[in-house]
Order: C-alpha cells, then sequence, then structure tokens
C-alpha cells in the first residue's frame, strides 16, 4: 500500500486523538504499525478506516480507536511482560511490541495463532511469543504478568487471569453476556492481592470461547 505512514497518521489524528486518547508513545505505536499488513489483502484499502474489520472465522481486527483507548487504559511501560488473550491478527500485539514490552499472546484458532506468528516474524517483533490454547485459563508458566489484555468480551472475569497479574498489575477485559451489552472493564491488582474493578466504555467485542 501506498502512502501507508500517511494514512496512519491521519488515522491517529482524526480517529483516535480528537476521541481523547492523548499518550503521545500510544499514538506514536499506532502509527509506527503497518495496519494494512494485518488484515486481508482485499480489505487493506479499508485498513485505517474508522472500523473493525473481519479476518476470518468469525474473528475482527479492533477498530484504531478501541486499540489505541484499551492499550492507553491498560498503561504498559517499556519493558513490561503483558499477557494477551486472543492473537487474532496480531495488530494489538504488534502495538504492545512497539512499546517496548515482552508479549505473550494466547490464541484458540490454530490457523490465526500460526499467520500472526508468521506476519510479526516478518516484521521483526521477536518479544511476541504465540501459543495455542484456552486463553481464559492463561498462561500459568510466564506468570505473573505486569498487565493483561483480552480482545474478547468474557462472560465474567476469569479469576485464573487474575491469579496471574502481578499486585500492582492491570488488566483490561470486555465483560459481558451478550453480543449487545458489553462495558470494558479496568480490573487493577493491589499490592495486597485485592482487586479493584471500574467501567470504562462500553464496547462490543466477539466472545471469548474455551473451544473451537
Amino acid at each position: 500500500m501506498k502512502d501507508w505512514k500517511e494514512e496512519a497518521d491521519r488515522m491517529v489524528k482524526d480517529q483516535i486523538l480528537r476521541r481523547g486518547v492523548t499518550n503521545s508513545k500510544v499514538l506514536e505505536a499506532m502509527r509506527r504499525v503497518p495496519r494494512h499488513l494485518f488484515v486481508p489483502s482485499h480489505l487493506r484499502f479499508s485498513a485505517y478506516t474508522d472500523q473493525p474489520l473481519p479476518i476470518g472465522q468469525g474473528q475482527t481486527i479492533s477498530q484504531p480507536y478501541i486499540v489505541a483507548y484499551m492499550t492507553e487504559s491498560l498503561d504498559p511501560k517499556p519493558g513490561d511482560r503483558i499477557l494477551e488473550v486472543g492473537t487474532g491478527s496480531g495488530y494489538q500485539a504488534a502495538v504492545l511490541a512497539e512499546l517496548g514490552c515482552e508479549v505473550f499472546s494466547i490464541e484458540i484458532r490454530e490457523k490465526h495463532a500460526k499467520q500472526a506468528a508468521a506476519r510479526l516474524n516478518e516484521l521483526g517483533y521477536s518479544k511476541v511469543h504465540i501459543r495455542i490454547g484456552n486463553g481464559a485459563d492463561g498462561w500459568k508458566e510466564e506468570a505473573p504478568f505486569d498487565g493483561i489484555i483480552v480482545t474478547a468480551a468474557a462472560n465474567e472475569i476469569p479469576r485464573k487471569l487474575v491469579e496471574q497479574l502481578k499486585p500492582g498489575g492491570r488488566m483490561v477485559i470486555p465483560v459481558g453476556d451478550s453480543f449487545f451489552s458489553q462495558d470494558l472493564v479496568l480490573v487493577e491488582k493491589l499490592e495486597s492481592g485485592k482487586t479493584v474493578s471500574r467501567t470504562l466504555i462500553a464496547v462490543r467485542f466477539v466472545p471469548l470461547v474455551d473451544k473451537i
């Protein structure tokens, strides 16, 4: 795609910054990731538009604003170890990697996992690790994590994910019992081990599943 950097810059200015995402590092990461390479080739002309796009098997790549908003809410720092539940296209993982994070991403769909791994490797994102599995179980062998980001809606906050979050860590997760009634929730784990949750915005995500 010609001039994709111009498209990415326009996306950041018109869709993300104007809606109130102001973290300069997040904005710059969104500019640097070639979003068009994370969507099917026949949809690349729409890659930088203000909408989610289908990536196959009933899954989507999230709207750019939502990716930026969730990333800003997670507030990752360089060197943080982040668990991502739902690799999908690999775009969210790439944004986190641009922020200097080491990403451990779980995807239940083998095709998506393999395609995302190949794409991320091709683009040089060596600190993104992908495995196939049930995201609600987390990645116990690599826990605890500084942050957890979930890209599919759970009926309730999975206990295993909370257990794998470091004290002082954050989790951003869509929660809701249907496709039409979901909230993005920020979970903060206190140094005492207790958690505090608050609702951020209404969202609409595909459901988190434990088998396919």
